[in-house]
């Protein structure tokens, strides 16, 4: 029996899909990213915000009224249990953020109802089930180490995952709710992963947790970021070694140093903000510092570094002074890569019964003004790279026969490319040296250095 796989949401997400995917690969399940071609259809759901959750929603609305047998995952039957249940009762099973190891459990019993039913009773034989009742209250994220991940995103660089859930509780989110606390990986198994990864021809992992600066606190007692970091470095095969999701007051000197110092780590750094102003800082719940002595700190202790954040702007409570105040920082600093969110009402966060709530208009209307201010700063960085050589990560050709690439200041999916005119033949993972020729707000084009 075929099952599809729909995923939604961020590289977190994707992971347990590819590991309820080797799950169902092990049992002898066939496996299909069409979703037309199966009868079973996962769908891996993302709740952080309305706009992902309504998404999540026209996923399984439309396999429904396709005929699939639809099982929803992730996130949003986490959040919204009961309401979900009663909303689509098309919906055959259900399970939470940490209850992704029972999908062969249910795959087996929804094949079991269309093998020796008549496929009329399937409803009976799944709704009622313990897999939606059962979805764990305070869910606990443990990464399953036995799973291999059946990868569906296999190219020239992964995810690996190194921790899941979050120990802080700020305003708008509501990720502890869905995920838990932290929990991190161990460090040998984190390695074996990325070695099985580099022999299959990845040249770039990205490490990704809600937090990856506070990686190994739980289990080790103190940060380890830095120590796993010198041990993914000593892997022969790998190229480039990418961290996300920075978070501010962890980001130590010593990470600092181990990014300088090693060679295979990136010199990128991913550190959302949320905001600029101390009294909307403090309001989200988020460390109050002084952003800008962390900024020309990061840019001291690493030369040449790319610079990611996100700026939420309709906090509950923010002003026009705030938002001036977010305004001209994001003017001084000049952010390498940047996005910006419209602060999104979520229940069972802090904010969300919080006074003074900004209107959609103003939140749309600050949001456009900011991302013309970082097109503008995008456009000059990009532009100020022209004539320089950067190494960069193959990945693909595209229908104009330009070869298309990735920098070190780029990280995949959520920030520009590198496209490359040049008749050497390209194998997706190396790293070529490339001459910027031209460029634009986020995308540069160049020529194989070697060529010149």
């Amino acid at each position: 029996m075929k099952i599809a796989l729909v995923n939604h949401g961020c590289s977190k997400n994707l992971i347990d899909s590819e590991l309820m995917l080797g799950l169902l690969a092990e049992k002898g399940y066939e496996i299909t990213l069409d979703e037309t071609k199966a009868q079973i259809v996962i769908v891996n759901t993302c709740s952080f915000i309305q706009d992902a959750e309504e998404e999540s929603v026209r996923s399984i609305l439309s396999l429904i009224e396709a005929g699939k047998k639809v099982i929803v995952t992730g996130c949003l039957p986490q959040k919204h249990k009961e309401e979900l249940k009663k909303a689509i009762p098309e919906i055959v099973a259900m399970l939470g953020t940490t209850d992704f190891t029972k999908i062969v459990e249910i795959a087996d019993k929804i094949k079991s109802c269309i093998k020796y039913g008549d496929g009329e009773g399937i409803d009976n034989c799944i709704i009622e089930s313990e897999f939606i009742s059962n979805i764990a209250q305070k869910p606990e994220y443990v990464y399953p180490e036995h799973i291999e991940r059946q990868q569906i995103t296999m190219g020239a660089s992964s995810y690996i995952k190194i921790a899941d859930g979050c120990n802080y509780h700020c305003g708008y989110c509501i990720i502890p709710h869905l995920r838990g606390a932290y929990n991190s990986r161990k460090i040998e198994n984190i390695v074996k992963e990325a070695q099985a990864l580099a022999k299959k021809g990845v040249s770039e992992i990205v490490l990704v947790a809600q937090d990856t600066t506070s990686y190994g606190t739980d289990i080790y007692g103190k940060p380890m970021l830095g120590t796993l970091l010198e041990q993914l470095n000593e892997i022969d095969d790998l190229s480039w070694i990418r961290i996300m999701y920075v978070y501010p007051s962890m980001l130590t000197n010593e990470i600092m140093d181990k990014i300088t110092a090693l060679d295979k780590v990136v010199k990128y750094v991913d550190i959302p903000l949320q905001h600029s102003h101390a009294q909307v800082l403090s309001a989200m719940r988020r460390p109050v510092l002084d952003y800008e002595v962390l900024i020309n700190n990061i840019r001291d202790k690493i030369p040449d570094v790319a610079i990611r954040t996100a700026f939420i702007v309709g906090y509950p409570g923010e002003t026009e002074e705030h938002f001036k105040h977010l305004y001209n920082f994001v003017e001084k600093m000049r952010f390498d890569k940047m996005g910006v969110f419209k602060y999104s009402r979520e229940r069972n966060t802090v904010s969300y019964d919080m006074q003074d709530q900004i209107s959609e208009k103003v939140k749309k209307e600050r949001h456009n003004i900011l991302m013309e201010l970082q097109q503008k700063i995008s456009k000059e960085i990009n532009t100020g790279l022209i004539g320089k050589t950067l190494p960069c990560i193959i990945e693909s050709t595209n229908p104009e026969g330009l070869v298309v690439a990735r920098s070190t200041r780029d990280a995949a999916e959520i920030d520009g490319l590198v496209y490359i005119d040049t008749k050497k033949p390209i194998i997706p993972g190396e790293i070529e040296n490339v001459l910027i020729k031209s460029a634009d707000e986020y995308d540069l084009y160049g020529e194989s250095a070697a060529t010149k």
